[in-house]
């Protein structure tokens, strides 16, 4: 075999963990094989995060302008320019794309185009060519994910990757999924006038979100006219003429013109070779350890391959961390529950940490509280015109374990509420930080002020 095919680190895969372990490998000056089917940057960039963010806010430009009288700006909304729309979308990704592919180039990565397969425990091959490295990583990422006898068609019967390049607004949608995906496309499609109901079979919306948080999504969701149909299962699909006929738990009958498929994304691992080289799986997702290894000695997992948060930066976290196990630097492993979690639906929801009912189950009861803060006593809130709150969840005399935000714009406030997890900070930690004025910002010191016994303007 050519010396040439010889790597310090062979990659499977180019989304945000792939991508991301390469250029870090790359500059602790190892060499590295970068293999990916499709465009460098993954479904992050190209179908998933970016494109999907560059429509919402699309979507919070509609709103402005509808709601512009409220400020005393008069304007009118003429309607949406869907070419326009995705022009805008697809030039922010052209440009992401390119910068990554400068980035990658400039570091001297072997970027290997195809398909690849692991057909031993040191080698991809990728159309007939082997890569032999001394440290395989398995980064082949996600698909989305239908129900069984429910086939989607990519015309009435979509995935989130279909709505993507829609040329049109639907007049009607049925979003089958109440998480993240489709919570967030249910937002954009009604900012852009469609008539928007969700069906989701478990209790509540973001049921993997705090309970108080969920309920503020439902309830500002009702006041925006997108009707959520929680505890309703899927039966069947029925395509017409016009649209879709969906038949729902206790058999009733919803119809709308596009079905939007949002039920959560498989690993894409299947046909890989992994489970014949060994790797451990479980129902396709390839299991590793805290130090992102898998069971074969040399072979790494991380991303969407791995049980877990699906979240472009929990992929790119852990290819850093790859890389820098296998320079030697020892990085200290990724808490799961230290990652940021955020939904970009409007209003949003951005959390890190605990819920309060996982913080019960872990340290009991009487060992847990919380405090609200409502965003109505914030002054930029004020000026913004949402609603949401901060929720804190502390051990009693302990540092805070969970925060939990909802309202326009708090994802932009997880970077602190991350540091406040991460760092087991107290309250009395947090209370005399100074937060600039006025801020959305200023809600999470005003919460913690409040948690260490000096309320000003919160209300528990």
């Amino acid at each position: 075999m050519a010396e040439a095919n010889h790597f310090d680190v062979v990659i499977l895969g180019a989304g945000s963990g792939g991508y991301a372990c390469a250029l870090r490998a790359a500059q602790l000056g190892l060499s590295v094989a970068l293999v990916e089917k499709g465009n460098l940057g993954g479904t992050c960039l190209h179908v998933g995060c970016i494109p999907t963010k560059a429509l919402l806010h699309a979507a919070e430009i509609a709103d402005s302008t509808r709601e512009a009288g409220q400020f005393g700006v008069r304007a009118s909304l003429e309607g949406i320019d869907m070419a326009g729309v995705n022009a805008y979308k697809d030039g922010v990704v052209q440009r992401l794309f390119k910068g990554l592919t400068g980035l990658i180039t400039g570091r001297g990565i072997t970027v290997v185009t195809g398909t690849g397969r692991l057909v031993a425990r040191d080698t991809v091959e990728v159309d007939g060519t082997a890569y032999v490295g001394k440290h395989v990583v398995l980064a082949s990422g996600s698909y989305a994910r239908s129900l069984p006898g429910l086939e989607v068609d990519g015309e009435k019967v979509i995935t989130s990757e279909h709505a993507l390049t829609l040329d049109r607004v639907p007049a009607s949608v049925i979003v089958l999924g109440g998480g993240v995906i489709g919570c967030e496309f249910a937002s954009v499609w009604r900012s852009f006038g469609a008539d928007v109901t969700i069906v989701e079979a478990l209790p509540r919306l973001m049921a993997a979100e705090d309970a108080d948080s969920s309920k503020q999504l439902e309830r500002a969701f009702r006041k925006r006219k997108i009707k959520a149909l929680t505890g309703t299962s899927f039966t069947s699909v029925e395509t017409t003429d016009t649209g879709v006929k969906v038949t729902v738990s206790e058999g009733s009958v919803l119809e709308a013109e596009l079905l939007l498929v949002a039920v959560g994304r498989g690993p894409v691992t299947d046909g890989l070779g992994y489970d014949e080289q060994g790797v451990a799986m479980d129902r396709g997702f390839v299991l590793a350890d805290e130090r992102c290894r898998t069971n074969v000695a040399g072979i790494f997992a991380v991303g969407d391959i791995v049980p877990g948060l699906q979240l472009a930066h929990r992929g790119f976290a852990q290819g850093i961390f790859v890389a820098e196990e296998i320079a030697g630097l020892a990085p200290v492993p990724i808490e799961e529950a230290g990652i940021p979690r955020v939904t970009y639906s409007d209003p949003e929801l951005a959390s890190v940490g605990l819920t309060e009912a996982q913080a019960v189950e872990q340290h009991g009861q009487d060992a847990v509280t919380t405090l609200v803060y409502d965003l109505g006593g914030n002054g930029k809130s004020q000026i913004l015109k949402t609603q949401g709150s901060v929720k804190l969840v502390r051990k009693v005399d302990g540092p805070v374990i969970g925060v939990h935000l909802v309202g326009a714009r708090v994802g932009e406030l997880i970077g602190e509420a991350q540091l406040i997890y991460n760092w087991e900070a107290f309250p009395a930690d947090v209370a005399p930080l100074v937060h600039a004025h006025p801020t959305q910002n200023e809600a999470l010191g005003e919460a913690h002020l409040a948690l260490a016994g000096k309320p000003l303007h919160a209300h528990s």
